[in-house]
């Protein structure tokens, strides 16, 4: 596969930084060159050497989405960029590849398939599922739906590792379960869907192993670490009681990604990408 003619949105994210050293031939942009939000600076941009649209692109900030000015933001980025990326697929007979989230469900079913329909909780994933919409209706697609990412920049990882090394012992929120997705596992995915030209449609893609809450998470983090914080297990109610513009969370977050595993994609347990991560950190 010629990565000179994949162009990758979002570049500088978690995921974008990672699908940059998976394909450093691959084509990217700065919002001078090109903003996405703009459909006249989408339409005019030079799509002539362009096979692969990757979108890595998305507005994140799920309590941020709850606010006035978060909530416009949300729907430019996760819809009408998207849209943007869709007409110009369509136009130049491209593939786009889009990174969606388990927020689009209310996390009361277990797990996720490809086919649950969709339940936003929140104006973030009410606008992811907006964004899925439209990318189904581009003739050469894929719909990632992933969850819990990791990878490089400010993360929940990190973030418990910090805490853990200053001697805090943290409350963490124990009833949302799921499994974290590590960029490399999501990008080995991806390389996987490009190479073997699967079948267009959406596919699930997490870190395989045990299910765990985030409070689960947190101590496996501290157990690798050689630390001896306890983590206080806390209810999501309890946790953000008393905050404001705080968005409602799906509980039930596992993705079934057998769909994935079927074409021969193997799967790597959580656990072993967070050992790897971890050790890979600045002491």
């Amino acid at each position: 596969m010629d990565n000179s003619r994949i162009f990758i949105i979002g570049a500088n994210g978690q995921l974008g930084l990672a699908l940059q050293k998976k394909y450093p031939n691959a084509r990217k942009a700065d919002i001078s060159e090109l903003d996405i939000t703009d459909k006249k600076s989408v339409m005019d941009y030079d799509w002539s050497n362009i096979d692969i649209i990757l979108n890595a692109a998305a507005y994140t900030n799920v309590d941020g989405a709850e606010t006035e000015e978060g909530r416009r933001t949300a729907w430019l980025v996760n819809v009408v960029a998207v849209s943007n990326l869709q007409q110009v697929s369509i136009k130049n007979d491209i593939t786009l590849l889009h990174i969606s989230t388990d927020y689009v469900f209310d996390g009361t079913k277990s797990p996720h398939s490809e086919y649950e329909s969709f339940s936003p909780l929140s104006v973030y994933g009410s606008t992811k599922a907006a964004g899925d919409i439209v990318v189904s209706l581009t003739p050469k697609h894929y719909i990632l739906r992933t969850s819990w990412v990791i990878g490089d920049g400010k993360n929940f990882v990190r973030t418990m590792l910090e805490l853990g090394k200053k001697g805090v012992e943290p409350s963490v929120v124990d009833d949302q379960i799921g499994r974290l997705t590590f960029t490399n596992e999501l990008v080995r995915a991806i390389d996987h869907i490009l190479l073997n030209s699967l079948e267009y449609g959406i596919y699930n893609i997490s870190n395989d192993g045990i299910p765990a809450s985030w409070a689960d998470i947190t101590r496996e983090i501290f157990k690798i670490s050689s630390l001896q914080n306890n983590v206080i297990g806390i209810s999501t109610s309890n946790y953000y009681q008393n905050k404001d513009n705080v968005a409602l969370r799906p509980l039930k977050s596992l993705l079934d990604i057998s769909k994935i595993q079927a074409t021969g994609f193997k799967s790597t347990d959580w656990k072993i990408n967070l050992s790897e991560y971890i050790n890979k950190e600045p002491k």
